[in-house]
Order: C-alpha cells, then sequence, then structure tokens
C-alpha cells in the first residue's frame, strides 16, 4: 500500500512539470522555436544556412514557411548563444507576414565573434 502511494505520489510531481521542461530543453537545443500558440502546424522552418562572417560574427538564414492557407503575421528573433550554449546577444523581433502557403528567408547576424550557436524564434504577432 505505502509502494503504491509513493508510485502515485511520483507519477502526479513528474507528471505535471514534465511538458513544461521537456519544452524548455527542446527550445534550449533546437536551432528553430515557435513559441506559444503558434506550434509547429502553422509554421516550420525549412532550411537554415550559417556562416561566419570576415570578422568573426555569425551570420544566420532561416526559410520559414507558412503551413496554413490564411495570412499569418509573425515576429522573428535569434537568440545568438557562446560554446556553453549561454545566450549573450537576442535581435529585437521583426515583423513578418507571411501570406498563404508562402516562404520567406530571414537574415540575422551577431553583434561580436564570441556567438558559436543560435536559436531561431517564431512568435504569433501581438
Amino acid at each position: 500500500m505505502k509502494t503504491l502511494l509513493i508510485l502515485s505520489a511520483c507519477a502526479i510531481i513528474t507528471g505535471c512539470g514534465t511538458p513544461v521542461a521537456q519544452q524548455a530543453a527542446t527550445a534550449n537545443n533546437s536551432k528553430f522555436v515557435a513559441l506559444g500558440t503558434l506550434g509547429g502546424r502553422t509554421v516550420k522552418c525549412t532550411a537554415m544556412q550559417e556562416t561566419q562572417l570576415a570578422d568573426g560574427r555569425l551570420q544566420v538564414r532561416a526559410n520559414i514557411l507558412n503551413l496554413i492557407n490564411k495570412r499569418v503575421d509573425l515576429q522573428v528573433s535569434c537568440a545568438f548563444k557562446d560554446e556553453q550554449g549561454f545566450a549573450i546577444d537576442t535581435t529585437p523581433f521583426q515583423t513578418l507576414i507571411l501570406d498563404e502557403t508562402a516562404q520567406e528567408t530571414v537574415e540575422f547576424k551577431s553583434l561580436n565573434a564570441k556567438a558559436k550557436d543560435y536559436t531561431v524564434r517564431v512568435r504569433l504577432a501581438r
């Protein structure tokens, strides 16, 4: 009886926080993340290109595709990270309007040469 009670308590405790923790871990380890209620059903990234510029800064280009038959107003940003995965530079969100099933390329450049990784973030415009 005690074992069943302990297992039930563990399942409840770990079950409640798991989805949020998994989403945060995915966001920290992904090159592309759809934030909020956007989800992967509305937009997706079809291609990513990263280039190191002559001055050592990182340039990132991402193709964003609208998956639905409706115009979507988005905001896109890029969080540049150091070699340990800590954000060192985040670009401001810029507006991106995609018509029905349209695809566009967005480009970001880091402010300094410390950037070694990145995450492109997309959310619905407010």
